[in-house]
C-alpha cells in the first residue's frame, strides 16, 4: 500500500490528526462556531491565541475595514468591527498557516509557503468580487478562499512528517484530492455551504461570468490569480473571453489598496 492509499485509509476510518502547534489555534476555532457566541465571550477565545488576536486588531485597522481612519486597540472593538464569520476565517487560516509553517524538509517548507500565497491570492480577489458583485457574503468569500486548498496542506504536512507523498514527482490525483479535502472540511466543521463551493473546484467546469453563487465566485478567484496553486488545477488553463477580462481587470484595479491590505492581513 502507498503512503497515499495509507493516508486515505486512516482518513476513511474518521482517523484524522492535526499537528501539535495548530492545536490551539484549531480549538479555537471551534469554539468559535458557537451560534450563541457573544462579543465578549468571542473576544475572550480571540485572546488565547496571540497571533490571532494580533492580526485580528492589525484587520480592523487596515484600509479594508478602517474607511473613516478611526484606530482600533482593544479586541472587542475588533471583533464588533469585523464580524464573527470573517474572524472564524482569519481563525482557520491559521490553523492553515501552521499546518504548513512547522515543516522540516525545506522542499516541503517551500511548497507549503507557495500553496499559501495562493491561498492568500485568491481569497483576497474572492473578497474583492464578492464586493463587488454582491451576489455573495464577502466574509464568506474570504473563508472559502482561506480552505479551498485545505486537502494540498494537509498532505504536505503528513509527508513532511510520516511520508513522502510526493517523492515520484507526481502531484495529488483528483480523486485523492476530494476524499482528503472531504475529511479535512468535516473535521474543522467548515460550513456546507462553503464545503458544496470548494468541492465544485474539484470537478471539470467552467467560469460563469458574473458569478452568482459562492461557488462560482470562488472558481473565478481561483482562475484570475497569477499565482498558481503548485498542485494541479482544472481551471489553470481557462481563459477569459477579452470583454470580461477587462472588466476583472478593472475591478482588480479599483481595489488596489483593499487587495494590498486583505493579502498582507491574511499572510500572518
Amino acid at each position: 500500500m502507498s503512503a497515499l492509499q495509507t493516508i486515505i485509509a486512516e482518513i476513511s476510518q474518521g482517523e484524522i490528526t492535526f499537528p501539535t502547534h495548530a492545536d490551539v489555534a484549531f480549538r479555537v476555532r471551534l469554539a468559535l462556531d458557537d451560534p450563541d457566541l457573544h462579543i465578549a465571550k468571542a473576544a475572550q477565545i480571540i485572546q488565547a491565541e496571540p497571533l490571532l488576536a494580533a492580526r485580528v486588531v492589525g484587520i480592523a485597522n487596515s484600509v479594508a475595514f478602517n474607511r473613516e481612519g478611526v484606530p482600533i486597540t482593544d479586541i472587542r472593538n475588533a471583533v464588533v468591527r469585523l464580524g464573527i464569520q470573517f474572524i472564524r476565517a482569519l481563525a482557520t487560516a491559521l490553523v492553515m498557516r501552521q499546518m504548513a509553517g512547522g515543516l522540516k524538509s525545506p522542499v516541503y517548507q517551500a511548497l507549503g509557503v507557495h500553496l499559501w500565497e495562493h491561498t492568500v491570492h485568491v481569497s483576497a480577489l474572492a473578497h474583492v468580487l464578492a464586493v463587488h458583485f454582491g451576489s455573495v457574503r464577502p466574509d464568506l468569500a474570504v473563508f472559502a478562499g482561506i480552505v479551498h486548498e485545505v486537502s494540498g496542506f494537509y498532505l504536505i504536512w503528513r509527508s513532511d512528517s510520516e511520508h513522502d507523498l510526493f517523492a515520484d514527482g507526481s502531484l495529488l490525483s483528483q480523486d485523492a484530492e476530494a476524499l482528503v479535502g472531504k475529511a479535512v472540511l468535516t473535521a474543522l466543521a467548515v460550513p456546507a455551504e462553503v464545503a458544496t463551493a470548494i468541492e465544485a473546484l474539484w470537478k471539470p467546469g467552467g467560469i460563469v461570468f458574473p458569478p452568482k453563487t459562492l461557488g462560482e465566485l470562488l472558481f473565478l478567484a481561483n482562475a484570475m490569480t497569477p499565482m498558481r496553486s503548485p498542485f494541479h488545477r482544472l481551471d489553470a488553463e481557462v481563459e477569459l473571453p477579452a470583454m470580461e477580462s477587462a472588466v476583472l481587470a478593472a475591478i482588480v484595479e479599483e481595489s488596489g489598496d483593499k487587495m494590498a491590505a486583505m493579502t498582507s492581513a491574511l499572510r500572518y
